[in-house]
């Protein structure tokens, strides 16, 4: 479950991940929590960043079960390689990892395609690798788990990383949302 801070308005977001659901059943889970939840979240492993596979461009059929906004978190070696086929999917947003490499280059590339771009931080990142992109990004994506395994313990000492970007968001006047993920199950 991933949690959106859309800024100074209070307004907190609900995305649940498909990643929990049964995907021998996902159109009937993505039905089911429809009208309850704002973003869908669809977390895609590659094997590669993190040592899991799981999904790859949620495929425009999902569309047909949800007009809900697709927050597509691309756990990838190489994020670049995909967001064309992500938005032709049906993807709204694309958040790739500060830790890849080439950051400015992937929030080009993602903002070309019209994506809505996040820029995620594993826990053990410190703040001073996704700071630079603040300006540039639409989502600042910080997790409170390591990528790639569900079930893991919250690792609460990264809600000071959270605090630290809401005062340079709001210092700044970003219009930026930050969401906080923690690999919990639906």
């Amino acid at each position: 479950m991933t949690s959106i801070d859309a800024g100074p308005s209070g307004a907190l977001r609900v995305a649940p991940s498909i990643l929990a659901a049964d995907f021998g059943s996902l159109a009937s889970a993505v039905r089911e929590i429809d009208a309850e939840t704002d973003w869908l979240h669809v977390d895609v492993m590659d094997g590669h960043f993190v040592p899991n596979v799981s999904i790859g461009p949620p495929r425009e059929v999902l569309r047909q079960y949800s007009d809900r906004f697709f927050d597509c978190h691309l756990m990838m070696s190489e994020p670049g390689r995909y967001l064309e086929a992500f938005r032709a999917a049906g993807a709204d947003g694309c958040t790739v990892h500060v830790e890849v490499g080439s950051t400015a280059t992937l929030i080009d590339e993602a903002h070309s395609l019209g994506l809505r771009v996040g820029l995620a931080a594993n826990p053990d990142t410190p703040f001073s690798k996704v700071a630079p992109f603040l300006g540039d990004i639409d989502l600042l994506l910080l997790m409170t788990v390591f990528p790639g395994f569900g079930g893991q313990s919250f690792i609460g000492d990264v809600m000071s990383k959270v605090n630290e970007a809401r005062r340079e968001v709001d210092a700044n006047e970003l219009a930026l949302d930050i969401e906080v993920d923690a690999g919990s199950t639906w």
